[in-house]
């Protein structure tokens, strides 16, 4: 398992790319489609500001409820405010973070250690960045040091009976062509 000093720079690269979209995206049309069945840009981007605040609040605090996940209502002017804050309240819990602490993730069910944490924000930025961008047209690859964590995380998933219904799609074939795209396509994009 990586240690937290690993993965801090990729999270703060993966978090980086996710908030590039999320201001292009609050520049476009909320409504527009994205590769994440039933989700348009806006309830994405509710998402993504969501899973920021509940896991910036497990992380500080051990554990936090359901609740702290839920994706705010945003309006196009709000987008960027609510992704800032919540990037900086995520950015920050992880930099004060304890190696080795445990984090009950409210929304899984179930208690993982930070670093365990940290390498699942990598994957949901990464991957999200990439949905985000999709979104708009545009094209998302990351560094291959963050395709290495995803991929790796990708193959764990899909290899679980069902995958992880309601986190990710269910995982589609991988040709082993592209790193990139085998994570993607594990992931159920």
């Amino acid at each position: 398992m990586a240690t937290l000093e690993q993965l801090r720079p990729l999270f703060e690269q993966a978090l980086g790319d996710a908030g590039s979209a999320v201001v292009r995206a609050s520049a476009a049309d909320l409504g527009a489609a994205t590769p994440c069945a039933g989700w348009d840009l806006r309830a994405l981007v509710g998402h993504m500001v969501g899973q920021n605040e509940g896991f910036a609040a497990a992380v500080r605090d051990g554990d936090a409820p359901a609740t702290a996940y839920a994706a705010p209502a945003l309006s196009v002017d709000e987008v960027a405010e609510h992704w800032d804050g919540s990037a900086r309240r995520l950015r920050s819990a992880f930099r004060d973070a304890v190696p080795g602490a445990r984090v009950r993730l409210a929304e899984l069910d179930r208690e993982v250690s930070v670093e365990t944490a940290l390498g699942m924000q990598v994957v949901d930025c990464a991957v999200h960045a990439w949905d985000v961008a999709t979104a708009l047209g545009a094209d998302y690859r990351p560094p291959d040091a963050i395709v290495g964590v995803v991929l790796e995380s990708a193959r764990v998933i899909a290899g679980r009976p069902g995958g992880t219904p309601g986190v990710f799609a269910a995982p589609r074939p991988a040709t082993g062509s592209d790193q990139w795209s085998d994570a993607l396509a594990l992931l159920g994009r």
